[in-house]
Order: structure tokens, then C-alpha cells, then sequence
């Protein structure tokens, strides 16, 4: 498949989860296992029906790895942000990452409470609305504004911070020059699926993103677990990854 085939894969998949979100009526618990809600189910098998007619792996957050043999392999969170949805905070997202043998190729997440698009293919960019991305280029932890997930164990020297509830998005943000940086404040809590799509976009418009401990980020293994940090400049990165090693 070329990346235009790709991309318009993950476009139908993310439309097709929309679709599926638009008809749920309970928002509750799934009652399978904590954290997940009746309509994390609804957008996988959304999700799932699309990328199986695809022709492509799938590594899911609710199902796992599938055709791991394949060419391509879609890292999906069919619905990043479930918490927000349900309690109906307009700040979740479906986030798809095309793998193939040299690492990401393609990559979508889309904000389905607004229809917000974030796009990127290797060596092409990053989008948003038929806009390049430009980050931030404030350097000083002391005047930054930074994307949290959870919180550290005490101050770490930013001027401002915002916890929102969907990895994706808020590394979107970074993208995108709303936030200067992220940093995951809690111990490795992030599946690949919670931030490979978002982590391409932030690397193909520039930023400065890793692992806070130096780990691989793409990786085909549903049970590992990382620690994500970006920024807009490799100055405020190094600070960010600094202060996150130290707890």
C-alpha cells in the first residue's frame, strides 16, 4: 500500500468509530476488567472491522496483537480518553499508527469530540487542517507550559501545567505549539497505542520526543509499558527528561 492507501485507511477507521460513538447510549463501565467502558468496546469493534478488511495487523489496546506477520501493522486506541468521554469532557480522540519494518510510517488521531484531524506520514510532515505543525521554541522550563499525565512528587520549575486525559491529544498539542511540553509523570503507564500515533506527528513536525529512560517507543509487545516526554526544542526535552528521572 502507498501512503495515500494508508492514510485513507485510517481516515475510514477513525470515521468509522465516530460513527459507532454517535449511536452509544451507555458511557458506563464495561464491567470486564477496571478502566474500561462500554464504548472503548464499541470503537474497537469499529475500529476492528475497518482494519481487518484492510488487510493489516492490528495492535489494540482491548484486543492485543493480531497478523503480526504482516506488512503493516495498525497501532490502534480506538477510543484515548474513554474517562473524558464518559463523564463528557470534550477531550478524546481515536489514535492509529501504521508500523512497518522500519518503524512508523502513517499516523491519524482525530479528536472526536470536534472532528480536529492530526496527521503525519514519514518524512512528510505533520498536519492539522491542511496546516503544517510548528511547536514551540520556548526553552526555559520557568516560562513553560507543560501537558502532564498524572502528577510528579513535587514542583519541577514550569510556569504553568495541564492535566486533560488523552495522551494523544495532548502530544498533538506539542505539535502543534498549544503546549510547550509533555511529560507522563506516572510509572510507566503508557501503551505503545496511547502515544505512537501522537509521537510521529510530534517527530515529523520537529519535536524533540523519547522515552524518559531511554526505551524504545515503537514497539510491537502489548504488555510493555513506557514513559513518554516531548517538547518543541531539544533544550526544554532535556530538562523535562531530566526532571522526570528523578522520580
Amino acid at each position: 500500500m502507498t501512503d495515500d492507501d494508508l492514510m485513507r485507511l485510517l481516515d475510514d477507521t477513525a470515521d468509522a468509530v465516530s460513527a459507532a460513538l454517535a449511536g452509544v447510549d451507555d458511557w458506563g463501565p464495561s464491567g470486564r476488567r477496571p478502566g474500561q467502558y462500554r464504548a472503548d468496546l464499541v470503537a474497537n469493534d469499529a475500529a476492528l472491522a475497518v482494519l481487518r478488511r484492510g488487510g493489516v495487523g492490528v495492535l489494540s489496546e482491548e484486543t492485543g496483537l493480531e497478523g503480526a506477520n504482516r506488512e503493516f501493522v495498525v497501532v490502534v486506541d480506538p477510543l484515548d480518553g474513554s474517562t473524558n468521554a464518559a463523564q463528557g469532557v470534550p477531550w478524546f480522540a481515536t489514535a492509529l499508527c501504521v508500523l512497518d519494518a522500519s518503524g512508523p510510517r502513517a499516523a491519524l488521531v482525530v479528536n472526536q469530540a470536534n472532528g480536529r484531524r492530526f496527521s503525519a506520514v514519514r518524512g512528510g510532515g505533520a498536519w492539522s487542517g491542511g496546516q503544517p505543525l510548528v511547536p514551540s521554541m520556548r526553552s526555559a522550563m520557568a516560562e513553560s507550559i507543560v501537558g502532564l499525565n498524572g502528577l510528579p512528587p513535587r514542583h519541577l520549575g514550569w510556569a504553568q501545567y495541564r492535566t486533560m486525559g488523552a495522551a494523544a491529544l495532548d502530544l498533538c498539542n506539542v505539535a502543534a505549539g498549544v503546549l510547550d511540553g509533555y511529560v507522563d509523570c506516572v510509572p510507566d503507564a503508557h501503551g505503545v497505542w496511547d502515544y505512537a500515533a501522537a509521537i510521529l506527528v510530534c517527530m515529523e513536525a520537529g519535536v524533540s520526543c523519547g522515552d524518559a529512560f531511554g526505551r524504545e517507543l515503537f514497539v510491537r509487545d502489548p504488555d510493555a509499558r513506557r514513559t513518554p516526554v516531548a517538547a518543541g526544542n531539544a533544550a526544554l526535552f532535556e530538562a523535562l527528561r531530566a526532571a522526570r528521572t528523578t522520580f
